[in-house]
């Protein structure tokens, strides 16, 4: 099986309109992971594709903006484009404008600094936040991970359909399956989960944040001392049931 078919679970097709978006959104994939530039016969074993169709796709996603060629390398990588189309993507979601007004009481009383996480194929986002006054001269970029290796992942995967599942858990090893299957009805059901931060030091917390319909639409995650996680829980309980009701009026 191609690492095409390993990301999409299916075999790729590149006959048709529906087949040309399809290989297009894998390259993009493909290009969001691994070296900011690739070559072009890379993206063609990686995707499966002929390198033909690589090369043509790749014209048409440059022409877009969509993905850019370093004129030193002739190597591809992603365009600036996206960066205006997921602004507009976030700047138009209910619930960062939900939560956008507890960041900073949740912050102030936790001393840390608080993420929104977005749920996509099997990654969580952590798309917005606000940061911790002692956080020192370096902030911490964006971050993208799979999803059963964070809280708010675990909390949104087990959330998620059966392909948002199946899609988590292809992105981590057997063992971390074997513990996700045990564990998703309690990952669904727990009002808050916990998992060890070791890169930050402490404990990362996170509660889903449901829509109007009761599934979680984002979490809410900030990552405090061990002994701190009750406070932290209720903080971010109440926050998120907050945001939770502006979104149930919306």
């Amino acid at each position: 099986m191609t690492e095409a078919e390993t990301r999409s679970g299916t075999q790729t097709d590149s006959r048709g309109t529906l087949g040309t978006l399809r290989n297009a959104a894998l390259l993009l994939d493909l290009l969001s992971d691994g070296p900011a530039h690739q070559q072009l016969t890379e993206l063609a074993e990686r995707s499966g594709l002929s390198l033909p169709t690589v090369h043509r796709l790749l014209r048409s996603l440059t022409v877009a903006g969509l993905v850019e060629q370093d004129p030193r390398s002739a190597r591809y990588g992603l365009g600036p484009e996206l960066v205006r189309l997921s602004q507009r993507y976030l700047a138009r979601l209910p619930v960062l404008t939900a939560l956008s007004p507890y960041l900073l009481p949740v912050r102030d009383a936790l001393h840390t600094s608080v993420h929104i996480v977005l749920y996509t194929r099997g990654s969580v986002a952590y798309v917005d936040r606000a940061d911790a006054a002692d956080i020192g001269p370096y902030r911490e970029p964006h971050r993208v991970e799979p999803a059963l290796r964070t809280a708010p992942g675990r909390i949104l995967a087990a959330h998620a359909d059966d392909p948002g599942w199946d899609a988590a858990l292809a992105l981590v090893d057997s063992a971390e399956r074997a513990l996700a299957a045990d564990e998703r009805s309690h990952w669904r059901s727990a009002t808050h989960l916990t998992i060890a931060a070791a890169e930050r030091g402490g404990t990362e917390v996170a509660v889903p944040v449901p829509d109007g319909y009761g599934h979680p639409a984002a979490a809410l995650a900030a990552t405090v001392a061990d002994g701190a996680v009750p406070q932290a829980a209720a903080h971010l309980i109440r926050a998120a049931q907050a945001a939770s009701r502006t979104l149930g009026h919306g």
